[in-house]
């Protein structure tokens, strides 16, 4: 089914529809290798869509990386402050993708990009209760505030789900716990913890649904999904 440009850009992740009116009218949006106008439309199952020369959708496919980001790097495509940003670590994969979720600039772990605007839907969305779980490094830990922590709570005025919570080891100071959560609210973990008397030392997500973190990348690389992988995701 045929769309306006700008709303398959939007949906896409890219920008918003007016942004995209602004890309298409400076000559940097083209259907096919063609360039295109403003009113232009386009079927995404059939018609290749590029901004700025990359392919925004490839017809009849779907693309999943996993990057493991690093600590210091912000999950946006484009940052005005001018910090490294996951598109930066992505820029060699051949078609534009978008970040799902959100991880914060301090963490690292696991991260999800794809052009599929689907897919992000049902990962992101809380109806399907995707869970995530992360690596916790914390200092200030009791076995009060580990209990407290897997407890019903409120953020921003939303009930969570109870986290899931177990102690791994003792790092000297620091307890590595596991923590589990189905929301991804700002620098959720982080915050629990906080509310629990707890400091987050270091956190690194390693699980979001059935796909875990694959252990032989370095922070800062990436690679696509197997067939395999995004059917165990879904």
């Amino acid at each position: 089914m045929e769309d306006r440009l700008q709303k398959i850009l939007s949906a896409a992740g890219i920008c918003s529809r007016r942004k995209a009116e602004e890309y298409i009218t400076a000559g940097r949006v083209t259907v096919n290798g063609q360039p295109a106008s403003l009113g232009d439309r386009a079927d995404p199952e059939r018609d290749v869509v590029a901004l700025d020369g990359k392919e925004v959708i490839r017809p009849g496919s779907r693309t999943v990386l996993m990057l493991y980001k690093p600590r210091g790097v912000v999950t946006t495509l484009s940052d005005e402050k001018g910090r490294k940003n996951v598109a930066d670590l992505v820029k060699d994969c051949p078609v534009r993708v978008w970040p799902v979720g959100r991880l914060d600039m301090d963490s690292e772990g696991l991260l999800l990009l794809t052009d599929d605007g689907e897919l992000t839907n049902i990962l992101i969305h809380p109806r399907h209760e995707v869970e995530k779980e992360y690596l916790v490094w914390v200092t200030g830990f009791t076995a009060e505030g580990a209990e407290r922590l897997a407890q019903p709570m409120t953020l921003d005025g939303q009930a969570l789900r109870p986290a899931k919570v177990k102690v791994l080891r003792r790092e000297g100071e620091r307890t590595v716990l596991s923590v589990t959560i189905h929301e991804g609210k700002n620098r959720q973990v982080r915050r629990m913890c906080a509310f629990c008397g707890m400091t987050v030392r270091r956190l690194k997500r390693i699980r979001e649904g059935k796909l875990h973190l694959d252990k032989t990348l370095r922070p800062g690389q990436w690679r696509e999904l197997t067939a395999e992988e995004l059917d165990r995701l879904l």
